[in-house]
């Protein structure tokens, strides 16, 4: 058997292992998914009238709303279920499992693997249920081509590769799964900051560069030309290249701090 099929048989076993996990934790699974949620329905019908009326300078329309908004939660989405994955890389990291697979003939790198591909999924599951939420109470994209839907998609896959990259360096970097998980919470925090609930130009000068120059504004106008037919300009550019970055360093940051420790 070559050094490849290896990997991916091996790659493949760690991807099962942490898919078991989340089915023995299905609180943690549920957290990520009602907090999305919850957030939608919060600002559709709670903030919906004032915020769409504050963004679109007339009258209140939330339906209009539902549309601008929807493209940010689905970004918060992945950024949730982050957390879940720092905390489950920490507890391998922590609790001696990592000690007992550097003593196996596996492929070593197929743990990381395992982490990143189950919460990819992970990820892209959650956004599926969450964009299922949003067409229900009223988002509709009936102008996107199937070709949009699926660069849409793609770039949602694209995001939560690179994010999760992160969240496995972070996980590696924390001293228990505790800290693990606050460590990630700026990447729950970063879409806040960004375009997700009114445009940059409604917000105070002296913060606009915060919100314009970070990963997620980009990714989400992206996501808005898309779905909703804005306009792109070199917002798609620069998402991919921020993606790219983001996992690039991810990756090379995570397979450091795996090789290095003593695990």
């Amino acid at each position: 058997m070559s050094a490849l099929s290896l990997a991916l048989r091996d790659s493949s076993t760690m991807l099962r292992r942490n898919l078991l996990h989340v089915r023995r934790y299905p609180s943690l699974t549920l957290n990520v998914l009602l907090t999305p949620v919850v957030l939608l329905l919060l600002f559709v019908y709670i903030f919906g009238d004032v915020m769409s009326a504050g963004i679109g300078g007339g009258g209140a329309d939330r339906s209009e709303y539902v549309d601008y908004l929807v493209p940010g939660i689905l970004l918060m989405t992945i950024g949730g279920t982050l957390v879940g994955t720092a905390v489950s890389v920490s507890m391998d990291m922590t609790e001696g499992i990592i000690a007992r697979f550097r003593t196996m003939a596996i492929h070593r790198g197929s743990v990381l693997v395992g982490h990143v591909v189950s919460s990819v999924l992970q990820s892209v599951a959650s956004v599926v249920l969450v964009g299922a939420v949003a067409v229900a109470i009223g988002f509709r994209s009936t102008d996107a081509t199937a070709v949009e839907w699926l660069a849409a998609f793609g770039l949602l896959s694209l995001v939560a590769l690179a994010l999760t990259w992160i969240a496995v360096g972070v996980g590696m970097i924390s001293p228990n799964p505790e800290a693990a998980g606050n460590n990630a919470v700026p990447l729950i925090i970063l879409p806040f900051l960004s375009s997700a609930f009114v445009p940059i130009e409604a917000m105070p000068g002296w913060f606009r560069p915060v919100a314009e120059y970070q990963p997620f504004t980009p990714a989400i106008e992206t996501l808005r030309g898309l779905l909703l037919g804005s306009e792109i300009g070199g917002n798609g550019w620069l998402s991919i290249t921020w993606c790219l970055g983001l996992a690039l360093f991810g990756y090379f940051w995570s397979a450091s701090l795996f090789h290095r420790s003593p695990g």
